[in-house]
């Protein structure tokens, strides 16, 4: 271990409690990306993020707003002579809170709780990635005064929105973001405390879908029985989406790329327990596990497709009535994996729904932006340097996963810069439930994050470089 990273772990020790205070101020700024731009929260969290990367010692620290999205925060320290250029990202912008009551403590009022975790809106998605590197950079330069590498931090806001300006702001900014590898900080460990590289990501096709009956509602005593029920007839479109074990039924499956020998012996040597898995998923007693059964659980998610109903709107129950409503509506998305063609996908979506409606009802299908899939064959040395960190900061040999997830933002970097080796790190885990209410950040993970930050740029430092 270098001297430098000796030096940076003790000042990062030292200065732990400062770094958890500046993740709890951020946590306190709801700067959610569903709202429109311009959102004064956001703009409040993109300069909180600045003067962060400034306190660091990061150099050019800049608010970037870019036309049709939500605010962009950036800085640079790149003196480091015949050294690797780094980009990092992550993003300030969160979802929405949900069900306020069902919060144990309120999303923006950043909580730690006697299980050793931090709860609040954006704690682990994706505050905690972005302060990894804060603390990480501000160690190395607060007291050594230099970095093993070249970096550039650029922090998105409007991640969780789809990124929708992300292409154009990397067509734009291309020069400026310019690297010999990405740090991903987004994603998540397989199980607490293992750490986990994410070489592979699903894409998201969706389709919102009204199904017409009437021009106003009717009684169903009076008219029920030849006229014919919209919410039946979406319910039974939706239902042959699947098969009898919930397998996906659309003529998708010879567009899968089937996993290599060596991916479905890495998958077999993963850790799992279906009854760990039933209880961190919160599964209720006697439900079946669905999808492929030749596939075991984890290939499930990672390398094969699913589809889910994301909502569904008729009549609520609070005010209902004995009526046969007019119509009904539903948003179904379908998870796509390696070789699937998200727009062939989303014409399946369509063609299903305008085919599987019976009874000869209206049908009016809107098609959201699909996201592509992504996967890496992890075989560029800085893959290998990643697990070396990894392993350094947990104390525990890292493993290559995947992610049943989209993130929108990883394929336009792969292809915008060139290529470059993309590292896909984060310190979610399993119950941190983004997205969800009781958001939370396993605090020992976050730690060792950081630490593993700490070798990763020193670890780096060897890769080839032009």
């Amino acid at each position: 271990m270098s001297e430098g990273v000796v030096n940076a772990l003790a000042q990062l020790e030292a200065d732990w409690d400062a770094h958890m205070n500046d993740l709890c101020d951020l946590v306190r700024i709801p700067g959610i990306s569903a709202e429109p731009p311009p959102s004064p929260a956001l703009h409040k969290s993109a300069e909180a993020i600045k003067a962060l990367m400034q306190k660091a010692g990061l150099e050019h620290c800049e608010v970037i707003d870019f036309p049709g999205g939500h605010p962009y925060a950036y800085g640079e320290w790149l003196h480091a002579k015949d050294a690797p250029t780094v980009l990092l990202y992550g993003h300030h912008d969160v979802q929405p809170p949900g069900r306020p009551e069902k919060w144990e403590t309120p999303a923006f009022e950043p909580t730690i709780r006697k299980d050793g975790r931090l709860y609040g809106r954006g704690a682990v998605d994706d505050k905690a990635g972005v302060m990894v590197h804060i603390a990480a950079i501000a160690s190395f330069l607060k007291r050594g005064g230099t970095l093993p590498v070249n970096v550039k931090f650029i922090v998105e806001g409007e991640e969780e929105a789809g990124s929708q300006s992300l292409s154009a702001f990397l067509e734009k900014y291309k020069a400026k973001l310019a690297a010999d590898v990405i740090v991903l900080t987004d994603t998540a460990n397989h199980e607490a405390g293992l750490p986990s590289l994410t070489v592979s990501l699903r894409g998201l096709v969706a389709v919102m879908v009204e199904v017409r009956s009437l021009d106003h509602p009717v009684h169903s005593g009076m008219w029920g029985g030849p006229v014919p029920d919209p919410v039946m007839a979406l319910c039974k479109a939706i239902a042959e989406l699947t098969d009898k074990d919930g397998k996906v039924a659309l003529d998708v499956w010879k567009d899968v790329r089937k996993p290599t020998d060596a991916e479905t012996k890495e998958l077999a040597s993963l850790p799992y327990s279906e009854k760990t898995f039933r209880h961190e998923v919160g599964l209720v007693e006697g439900a079946h596990l669905t999808g492929d059964p030749a596939m075991p659980v984890w290939g499930r998610v990672w390398r094969q497709p699913s589809v889910t109903v994301i909502a569904l709107e008729a009549r609520p129950l609070v005010g209902s009535s004995n009526q046969i409503i007019e119509s009904a509506r539903a948003r179904i998305s379908c998870r796509v994996v390696a070789d699937m063609d998200p727009m062939k996908v989303q014409d399946l979506l369509v063609k299903h729904f305008e085919t599987k409606v019976p009874w000869g009802l209206q049908v009016h299908i809107e098609r959201d932006p699909v996201a592509g899939w992504w996967m890496t064959t992890p075989d560029h040395p800085a893959f290998a340097a990643a697990g070396r960190a990894l392993k350094a900061g947990y104390g525990r040999d890292a493993v290559h996963i995947g992610c049943g997830g989209s993130i929108p933002f990883v394929e336009p970097f792969s292809r915008v810069l060139g290529g470059v080796p993309a590292l896909l790190m984060g310190v979610e885990d399993p119950i941190c439930n983004a997205h969800g209410e009781n958001e939370s950040l396993n605090l020992d993970d976050f730690r060792k994050g950081t630490r593993a930050a700490i070798h990763l740029y020193e670890e780096l430092r060897s890769i080839p470089h032009g």
